[in-house]
């Protein structure tokens, strides 16, 4: 009987053990499995995170592109036409009235389209003026009918020295008698102050040969040195026009010598330097006024 207890107890023993075991085998699985469950979700979560951010950024550029794309269907005042800016001010005037259009031919090419031919005489020239010293183009009439060889002619013979350096016919043809870069006395005494008023001085490069004082209201002696003198062939008694041959010589003329010094010279008649002088006539006002703003006789 005692031994028959002793083994129903061992059973008894045994089984409870099993079962303790089974039981803390279950928790810990248990407990192995939610912390493996929570690390795993865990994981998911930061993935999906990570996931979400780089959504977030893809979202980010392409609503970056699609505006860019936007953009660049969009016309822009300058995209619209690029030559607009450029179009709009050719032809533009400056205060003065002159065109700012540039005549971009050489000084030969314009030559070429001149009717002009060289009778330079040796007793013209009174000295040298260089480019620098270039400030203005003086018009003048012959006061006569003669032609440009005729009139050259009588300034030689007459002693006086006297010369301008282009004589335009009125057919258009042109004679040139002094070079650019020479002195020649066109201009001669002027009213007193008209020296400081107009820039120029009276200095050693005009050698003054055949110079005659004309009184004590006209002292100043210095736009020679600083100009060019174009006379027309024209008589200002008679009231007669100025031929349409004989004044597109004078726009073209005065074209060539822009080019040549680089620059545009003012361009002044000759009763500006001197009062009371008789040329250039009436007639020619309108065509000055035009030929000061536009460098053209009719303005265009």
């Amino acid at each position: 009987m005692t031994f028959a207890r002793y083994n129903i107890l061992r059973v008894v023993t045994c089984t409870a053990l099993s079962a303790i075991c089974a039981l803390s085998l279950t928790v810990s699985l248990a407990g192995c499995d939610s912390g493996s469950s929570g690390d795993a979700t865990r994981s998911v979560d930061a993935g999906a995170g990570v996931q979400a951010d780089s959504t977030q950024d893809e979202a980010t550029q392409t609503q970056a592109d699609d505006a860019a794309a936007s953009t660049e269907g969009e016309a822009t005042p300058e995209s619209q036409d690029p030559n607009a800016a450029v179009d709009e001010t050719q032809g533009s005037s400056d205060e003065s009235g002159a065109t700012s259009a540039k005549d971009n031919r050489t000084p030969a090419e314009i030559r070429a389209t001149l009717n002009i031919t060289e009778d330079f005489r040796e007793e013209f020239i009174h000295g040298e003026k260089p480019a620098e010293f270039q400030k203005y183009i003086v018009m003048h009439d012959t006061e006569g009918e003669s032609e440009a060889t005729n009139v050259i002619d009588w300034w030689a013979s007459n002693g006086n020295l006297v010369a301008s350096h282009f004589v335009v016919n009125k057919d258009g043809s042109i004679v040139q008698c002094v070079p650019l870069d020479k002195i020649a006395h066109h201009a001669g005494f002027g009213d007193a102050g008209h020296n400081e008023s107009y820039g120029v001085t009276d200095e050693s490069r005009d050698d003054k040969e055949g110079t005659k004082p004309i009184g004590d209201w006209a002292p100043d002696y210095g736009m020679n040195s600083y100009s060019v003198g174009i006379e027309m062939v024209h008589m200002g008694e008679t009231h007669e026009g100025y031929p349409e041959e004989q004044l597109k010589a004078v726009d073209g003329l005065i074209a060539y010598i822009d080019a040549y010094y680089g620059f545009q010279s003012d361009i002044i008649e000759h009763s500006d330097w001197r009062t009371g002088n008789s040329d250039c006539s009436e007639e020619f006002q309108p065509f000055l006024q035009n030929l000061q703003t536009t460098r053209t006789h009719d303005g265009s």
